[in-house]
């Protein structure tokens, strides 16, 4: 046991110590700043100050009346004597211990470091770990530094119970041995794929090309890289493997290598020292200049913070790279930096004026203090921190075989998972034993210096500032949230991500061999020069496309055939062979299906989509009788029928009285109304209306009727004299419940017609449009077919030669068109997509169909052609009948209110209500003697009649004195007496 300093010991040495350091930190920067090498004097000062610093750290120790427990841990380094960066990092631990128990002086417990050198070997690394182990009974263990001796080593801590904590493997292969033992304290590689991704997105990048090295470290960030790329659309075309003892001979003979290939972009992941020497060989060849991308990951940038190799960031210029994001604290800037500073001075002096600390240094600063924690919580709730030897070890086994078990390592290994706390790194907190750090920022590297263009969280994706309220979501990805860059070469302009190479080959474009529809692609071959001659429909619309383009694109168009100029396969078959690199493209009529999308990127369509059908056409209006009835629907007929009777009964009713042509014989009346009404429908009506209320209702009934007639007799004129074509078929259900056989022209509709219920034997496949004419004239019942059923361009085409004969109708099925193809992620698919829009979406889309698709002279339309259109109904019609209906029903009503005033004696009479009716019926069936026409008509009669000799005279007499009455009345309206005689 040792003894512990009392607390005001401490703390009088504690404040001695930040006094001291505060007094001579500007002297320090002063003297940096003047002169490499202290002069003799400056030496005797420095050496008095740590020599208070030192006095003060041994009176730390110094045995006192409290007992301490001392806890070995073990660190392994690289050369951490040669080694500067590996002395930065063995400081920071041991200042991280140092503060700790500044602070806490009470504890009981104090880590004393078992310090061993790797000598940068695998082997060297595991001696190391098992010397401390097994002689040093060490805790825990801090490192190794590299991934491949850190795999070993969890290996050995699995096996022994200790914790190994590594502050410098970020590997994701090291989670994946899956061991209990083992704590990343540092950012996983796994994380910063998402960063990548999302600036390749940002910049509508398809391809990158990763320039890794060839170790565990370098291989097991590729698995991540793809997917994380696949997610954004881009993929990985080929994969740059450098190795750790490459010579530069070899490093350049690969870059050239990538040279010739169209991809520009680079993704380096790799060692300082490796990636030092591949980018001055990228900049001597020209690989650094305009055009190019070259991003690093966070394993070179966060290392720049301790070269001081200025060639290799002067080589950098135009470098995009992915950093850690370290929160920028008073604690860290103000207080740890300038102490770390002061220590390293001391241990140090030759080289301290130059060291900087990256974020390894500080995620081993944390480490130190979060293992300190865990030993101290697990040290106070146990007794046994011994080592337990192995039971079934042999007695001629090995080292490894006769491991003894730490006891104290599960407890500890309990204690650092819950462990969280403010570390001058950030947050401090482990999920599954991971160091949960993903805030990245994005730096541009220009004069040997980085500058920050932007940030990166899982939050929000990409950002140009770390809590700014603009572009929140995540999905929500351009070069606009990143700030300006200057890339390779010091260009302002954003790289496009891929170049045609000077001494690349000219594009291998693939046309299907056709032996009909080669209005789309028509190939042939003159014997006498052997030149072979593509052109087309689509091929035309291809050229259009990439005259559209702002560079030039070399290439040239192979046919899909076999020597002896048969087709080599289908167009599945072309597809997949673009796939697997024998082609570049495809130009042709390949329709986008989804399983061909499966091996190739199709550009967007250029032509219109959709399964359509063919059939013959009739005209149906000259052999049907009753043609007659088709320019009104059958609710029109009705209608105007009911209206017909409608108006005969208000006429009659507003003229029974008053005229005598609606008076006689119920059945004379009825005809006559009825006659009347219709009659009126070729204004052949001979009757006159004398009352007002009637002619108002007739005005308005005839200008309806001389609407209705107007347009049946247009409907009906066009329906005799202009030729209406309908098709035989208009649904493809018709012909399937007939058991029709039915034609097509492309396998995979061939599929569909089966899987939509047709059988084999009555689908028949056609090559030409001559066939499909052929089989179309002689029908189904005569070894022909009802209809065909294909792509709208390839029907399209049929029906520019046979528009008189056949009609299209549909579509039935979705499809999305003709496109062309193009390998999964390359390149020229958006650019190529983006003039393909601009050709279809313009007039030379048109002129490019009329140049092959020329319809005949006859051909009126290359579409539908006319089919009978339904007839006129109500709908059409139903503001003229309210009119007239309304019309009408308010002169009934005026009438009979008019005829209950005048009679309104008989009314209120006290005889019954059914008398009452019966006796306002009765005198409704009278003659109204007293209207002006019977009275004109009257007058006439007694000229011409003899006296006495008329057994009428009374009436006239009658009349004649009802008439003087009623004028001597004085009222508007004459009344009738009471002999008005009956109906004749």
């Amino acid at each position: 046991m040792v003894a512990v300093p009392d607390r005001r010991f401490t703390y009088i040495y504690t404040r001695a110590f930040k006094f001291l350091c505060h007094n001579h930190l500007q002297k320090s920067q002063n003297m940096i700043n003047k002169v490499k090498y202290p002069s003799s004097l400056e030496k005797l000062a420095l050496s008095s100050m740590f020599f208070l610093f030192l006095s003060s750290s041994i009176s730390l120790a110094m045995p006192q009346n409290k007992t301490i427990i001392p806890v070995n841990v073990g660190v392994v380094l690289d050369d951490h004597i040669h080694s500067r960066a590996q002395k930065i990092w063995l400081s920071c631990i041991k200042m991280a211990l140092f503060d700790f128990y500044a602070s806490n002086a009470h504890y009981k417990t104090r880590v004393v470091l078992k310090v061993r050198d790797s000598k940068r070997n695998v082997v060297h690394a595991a001696a190391a770990a098992l010397d401390l182990i097994k002689n040093e009974k060490v805790r825990a263990i801090i490192g190794p530094v590299t991934t491949m001796e850190t795999s070993f080593v969890i290996n050995l801590g699995n096996e022994a119970h200790v914790p190994i904590i590594s502050f410098s493997s970020t590997s994701p292969s090291l989670t994946s041995i899956r061991s209990s033992y083992f704590f990343q304290f540092a950012q996983n590689d796994s994380i910063q794929v998402k960063v990548i991704s999302s600036i390749v997105k940002a910049f509508g990048w398809r391809q990158v090309v990763p320039i890794y090295i060839d170790t565990a470290y370098g291989e097991a960030i590729i698995p991540y890289l793809t997917d994380a790329l696949d997610e954004v659309g881009a993929r990985v075309p080929y994969r740059s493997v450098i190795s750790p003892s490459a010579t530069d001979d070899q490093i350049e003979k690969e870059l050239y290598k990538l040279m010739t290939m169209q991809t520009r972009v680079f993704l380096v992941h790799m060692t300082t020292s490796l990636c030092s020497r591949v980018l001055y060989k990228a900049k001597a060849i020209g690989m650094m200049s305009e055009g190019y991308v070259w991003i690093m990951t966070s394993g070179i940038t966060n290392r720049l913070r301790m070269t001081d190799d200025f060639s290799f960031l002067n080589s950098m210029d135009g470098v995009l790279g992915v950093q850690t994001y370290v929160p920028k604290t008073k604690e860290l800037h103000q207080q740890f930096i300038p102490r770390w500073h002061l220590q390293f001075l001391k241990d140090t002096p030759a080289n301290s004026f130059s060291a900087n600390l990256d974020v390894f240094a500080l995620w081993a600063y944390d480490a130190a203090h979060a293992l300190a924690i865990a030993i101290e919580e697990v040290t106070w709730s146990t007794n046994n921190i011994d080592f337990q030897k192995s039971h079934t070890a042999p007695n001629n086994s090995t080292d490894l075989e006769s491991l003894a078990v730490s006891q104290y390592g599960p407890k500890l290994c309990k204690a650092l998972s819950t462990t969280r706390f403010n570390g001058i790194a950030g947050d401090f907190r482990l999920v599954d034993r991971q160091l949960q750090s993903s805030t990245f920022q994005i730096v541009n590297i220009n004069g040997g210096a980085t500058r920050t263009i932007g940030f990166w969280t899982p939050e929000n994706g990409l950002r140009k500032k770390l809590g700014s309220s603009v572009n929140t979501g995540k999905g929500s990805i351009s070069n606009g949230n990143l700030g300006p860059i200057i890339w390779p070469g010091d260009s302002l302009s954003v790289p496009k991500g891929w170049e045609i190479p000077t001494n690349g080959k000219k594009l291998r474009i693939a046309v299907p061999q056709k032996v009909g529809f080669t209005e789309f692609v028509k190939i042939t071959k003159d014997p006498s020069t052997n030149i072979t001659d593509v052109s087309g429909f689509s091929i035309d619309v291809f050229e259009a496309a990439l005259e559209i383009l702002p560079y030039a694109l070399p290439y040239e168009f192979i046919p899909f055939a076999k020597p002896d100029g048969t087709t080599a396969g289908n167009n599945n078959d072309l597809c997949y062979q673009v796939s697997i690199g024998n082609f570049d493209a495809i130009v042709g009529d390949t329709t986008i299906t989804a399983n061909r999308s499966l091996f190739v990127d199709f550009t967007m369509p250029y032509t219109e989509a959709g399964i359509v059908m063919v059939v013959p056409v009739r005209d149906s209006n000259r052999k049907s009788a009753w043609a007659f009835l088709k320019p009104w629907r059958w609710d029109l007929w009705f209608t105007t029928a009911c209206f017909f009777l409608f108006i005969g009964f208000v006429v009659w009713v507003l003229e029974h009285r008053i005229n005598k042509h609606f008076r006689g014989p119920p059945s004379h009346q009825v005809g006559t109304s009825i006659w009347f009404s219709f009659s009126t429908m070729v204004f052949a009506q001979t009757a006159r209306v004398v009352s007002n209320w009637a002619r108002v209702v007739m005005i308005i009934w005839i200008f309806v009727l001389l609407v209705l007639t107007i347009n049946y007799t247009a409907s009906l004129t066009s329906l005799y004299t202009v030729q209406k074509l309908q098709p035989t078929v208009t649904d493809i259900k018709d012909l399937l419940k007939k058991g029709e056989k039915v034609g097509h022209v492309r396998n995979y509709v061939r599929d569909m017609l089966k899987q939509k219920g047709f059988d084999d034997s009555n689908l028949k496949r056609f090559t030409t449009v001559e066939e499909i004419d052929d089989a179309l004239s002689k029908g189904s019942a005569n070894g022909g077919v009802a209809g065909v059923i294909d792509e709208t361009p390839n029907l399209k085409l049929f029906l520019a030669k046979y528009c008189n004969k056949y009609t299209m109708v549909g579509p039935f099925f979705r499809t999305d068109g003709f496109a062309f193809a193009f390998p999964k992620g390359s390149p020229f698919l958006q650019d190529v997509s983006q003039a393909v829009l601009n050709v279809t979406g313009g007039e030379k889309i048109m002129n490019i169909e009329n140049k092959w698709f020329k319809k005949e002279s006859s051909c009126q339309d290359l579409t539908t052609p006319n089919i009978n259109s339904i007839g006129l109904g109500v709908d059409s019609f139903w503001v003229l009948f309210l009119i007239v209906a309304g019309a009408s029903i308010l002169a009934l009503i005026i009438f009979v209110v008019s005829f209950i005033y005048r009679h309104k004696v008989i009314w209120s009479s006290e005889a019954s209500i059914w008398c009452r009716i019966q006796n306002m019926l009765t005198i409704f069936n009278e003659k109204d003697l007293s209207y002006h026409t019977f009275n004109i008509n009257e007058k006439e009669d007694e000229v011409t009649a003899l006296p006495n000799s008329s057994p009428e005279s009374s009436v006239h007499q009658n009349l004649n004195q009802g008439n003087s009455n009623s004028v001597s009345s004085g009222s508007g309206e004459k009344q009738a007496g009471p002999t008005d005689q009956g109906s004749p």
